[in-house]
């Protein structure tokens, strides 16, 4: 069955810093599920789904009555995981939600999604908040520069953009939620993996060196993930006060 938008959300168990992450128990249930059922409340979302390389993933998902699909182990990244998955299902857009983001706000789901399905010459969509200098100086932290339009010149680790003089110009923190229409995300595992892509370690990137423009919207929320063990406890505070 055809659906518009498809929610798809990648979920690798051989995490480097945190192995089985989506497994995580989080106040009794796994972060794959916090994640999940938050996704689930967005509007604009007709069917959600789990792509993962790991069959106590799936096993998890379908216990708690989501559904998953087994994907190859070897995608560099999760979009090309969740391209595997699209292949088979017929849509108009697919948002990758980030499977270590237990508090994502449905809302900003809706939000990046209806800037792509409002301007059918956006390839993909994503977002952006506004930070201070401390943020943008941390090197864990993805900063994006836009035009005037809102479509991303680029993305980095560095503090960009380089302020030499008092502009007035912030910086922005890149939310990695991405939105893609379904004909470039089935393009994109095609495209040559590019120069700025493996020097920053952006998958982003590849879409900017091939010519695709991204559309980046501004919001006020913050994405809080999980990366490594101590930020369990933040999150857990956050969770019990949500």
């Amino acid at each position: 069955m055809r659906v518009r938008v498809l929610g798809v959300i990648p979920a690798r168990y051989g995490s480097t810093r945190l192995p089985g992450k989506p497994l995580l128990d989080l106040g009794g249930k796994p972060m794959i599920q916090w994640v999940y059922e938050r996704a689930r409340q967005a509007r604009l979302l007709e069917r959600l789904l789990v792509a993962t390389d790991d069959e106590r993933i799936v096993a998890a998902v379908e216990k708690f009555g989501g559904e998953a699909r087994m994907t190859s182990p070897d995608h560099p990244t999760g979009s090309d995981r969740i391209a595997e998955v699209v292949r088979g299902i017929e849509c108009e857009a697919v948002v990758n939600v980030q499977g270590d983001e237990p508090l994502i706000d449905p809302q900003v789901i809706d939000l990046a999604t209806q800037a792509l399905l409002d301007d059918t010459s956006v390839s993909m969509s994503t977002l952006m908040i506004c930070i201070g200098e401390e943020e943008a100086r941390d090197r864990n932290v993805t900063k994006v520069v836009v035009d005037g339009n809102g479509f991303a010149l680029y993305f980095s680790a560095a503090p960009i953009p380089c302020h030499r003089a008092e502009t007035g110009h912030g910086w922005r923190k890149h939310i990695g939620l991405y939105v893609y229409r379904r004909d470039f995300l089935l393009l994109y595992p095609t495209l040559p993996r590019t120069p700025l892509e493996q020097t920053e370690k952006l998958e982003q990137l590849r879409a900017l060196e091939h010519g695709y423009r991204i559309k980046v919207v501004e919001t006020d929320y913050d994405s809080v993930s999980i990366d490594v063990p101590e930020d369990v406890p933040r999150v857990l505070a956050l969770l019990g006060n949500s």
